[in-house]
Formats: C-alpha cells, sequence, structure tokens
C-alpha cells in the first residue's frame, strides 16, 4: 500500500532541486528523501553534509524512497550544487530586524511558485543546517529567499519540515495545473466538484417527500424542506455526494410510512423518489 508505484515522477513549469547545506542529522536526512518522494521530486544534492547517505537510521527513514540517497550529489559549496540551475533560493525562518532587513527580504511559498512559474528551467532550493540554518554567507550564494509563514511566536521549523511544506506548495500548484492530465498526478479528488442539473432537481424533490411525509403541521413541514434545501445545497455538494443523499432520505421517508402505517409503504413496500 505505502509502497511507490511504477509511474513517471509528475512535470512542472519549472524543475526543481533540494539543496542542504551541512545537514547534520541521519533522521532529517531519510525523512526529506520521503517528502521528496512523496510530492514527485528526487534532485537531491548535498553541500558539505555532516551525516553519511548510508547511516541506518537514514535508510530507515527514507523507507521506500531509498534510491535519493543512492543518486544525490554531494559538492562542496552552493555555487557548485547549483552551477545548472537557473534560479537559487534561500530559505529562512529568522525574523531580524533594523538593517538586516534589506538583506533579508522573503518571500512565501506561494509567492515564490507563481514567480518561478513563469522562469521556467531549474530551480536551487537551498535549506541550512539544523539549528543554525543558512549562514549570511550562504544567503549571499541566493538569488532571493523563501520564508514559512510560521507563528511568530515559535518561527524556526524543522528542516524535514520545512522541507516537506515548501515542495508540497510547488507540488500543489502542479496539480491545479495538470490534474487528470498526467499520471504521476493523484485524480482522486475533483478540484471543481459539480452538481448535475437533474441530480439537484431529485435531491430537492427528496427533501420535499421527506418533509412531507412528516407529521408535522403544514408550516412546520415548508420550514424543515426550506431547511434541508438551502443547508445542504450552500454545501456546494457534488454529483456523488447529492445522490447518497437522496438514498438517505428517501429510506427516511418509508421508514416514517412504515411507521405509520401509510398505504403508500402497504402497496409499494419501498418509497420511490417521484
Amino acid at each position: 500500500m505505502g509502497e511507490r508505484q511504477d509511474l513517471p515522477l509528475p512535470r512542472g513549469r519549472f524543475d526543481v532541486a533540494v539543496v542542504l547545506v551541512g545537514v547534520t542529522h541521519p533522521g532529517n536526512l531519510g525523512a526529506i528523501c520521503r517528502t521528496m518522494l512523496n510530492y514527485g521530486f528526487d534532485d537531491l544534492r548535498l553541500v558539505k553534509p555532516k551525516c553519511s547517505p548510508e547511516d541506518g537510521e537514514t535508510r530507515a527513514r527514507a523507507k521506500h524512497a531509498s534510491r535519493l540517497l543512492d543518486e544525490l550529489s554531494v559538492h562542496q559549496t552552493i555555487a557548485s550544487a547549483t552551477k545548472d540551475c537557473s534560479v537559487v533560493v534561500g530559505t529562512s525562518g529568522k525574523r531580524e530586524v533594523g538593517e538586516k532587513t534589506l538583506f533579508r527580504h522573503y518571500l512565501f511559498p506561494w509567492d515564490m511558485v507563481e514567480r518561478l512559474s513563469n522562469s521556467g528551467g531549474r530551480a536551487a532550493i537551498v535549506f541550512g543546517e539544523e539549528g543554525k540554518g543558512l549562514s549570511s554567507d550562504d544567503l549571499q550564494n541566493c538569488d532571493f529567499f523563501v520564508t514559512l509563514p510560521t507563528w511568530e511566536g515559535y518561527p524556526i521549523a524543522n528542516l524535514s519540515h520545512a522541507v516537506a511544506a515548501v515542495v508540497y506548495e510547488i507540488h500543489r500548484t502542479r496539480v491545479l495545473d495538470q490534474q487528470g492530465q498526467d499520471p504521476g498526478m493523484p485524480d482522486i479528488v475533483p478540484l471543481t466538484p459539480s452538481l448535475e442539473p437533474a441530480v439537484r432537481e431529485a435531491l430537492v424533490n427528496a427533501i420535499d417527500q421527506f418533509a412531507n411525509g412528516s407529521s408535522a403541521s403544514s408550516e412546520r413541514r415548508l420550514s424543515v424542506a426550506q431547511t434541508l434545501r438551502r443547508t445542504l445545497l450552500k454545501g456546494s455538494p457534488s454529483t456523488d455526494e447529492c445522490t447518497r443523499m437522496i438514498g438517505a432520505l428517501v429510506e427516511a421517508t418509508t421508514a416514517m410510512e412504515f411507521a405509520r402505517g401509510d398505504p403508500l409503504w402497504m402497496k409499494d413496500h419501498r418509497r420511490k423518489l417521484r
């Protein structure tokens, strides 16, 4: 169930290389491999790593994404790791004020994706060492910076979590662009749920039959019908969701008829939607 299927990786408007500078913890490195492959990325580059891709914990945390550990490249500098990239994006969670605000000028991930989508090529997303982040010298090698919209009271995220948040945002845009066109994209959730007019009409009829089948006053039955209709349709349900609600309403109406010995139940044994 959790193993990787033999499908091509999804493609987007730009390629992505994840660059880790001075990664220290084997568990983080393995987790990053897993989250990268979860979202369809496999270009991992290390700059002066302080843990080994062969570490047992790294391999265990990577699970079925261990091939990224076999295929990653190791470099001595950010410049070397990003020489084939069109743009180099630094990441940081530091909230600094004063003169450095001119240097640490950030974008949020969705802004970054929008800008990169118009440029194409390969983008390097550079992450710093756990507990330290990228140094000022490291950031000098980057074209611009991105930061996560974390809570101001505790803004620094774990390295693997930060990578997951950024690659998720990139992949989210790919899904919105290409769902149903790329076999590597999930296609189990419709992006634009739609309700067929005939099914909408059937739902309204089922609501009316349910309300009219109650033993309440005519004023009460009208109130129930209006409340159900507005509540259910206000949520913009899909055709499939409405079909299931219709079935439940018909069964409920049948049960009420049976409970009071209604001739409709005695004749048909099952309420039909009219």
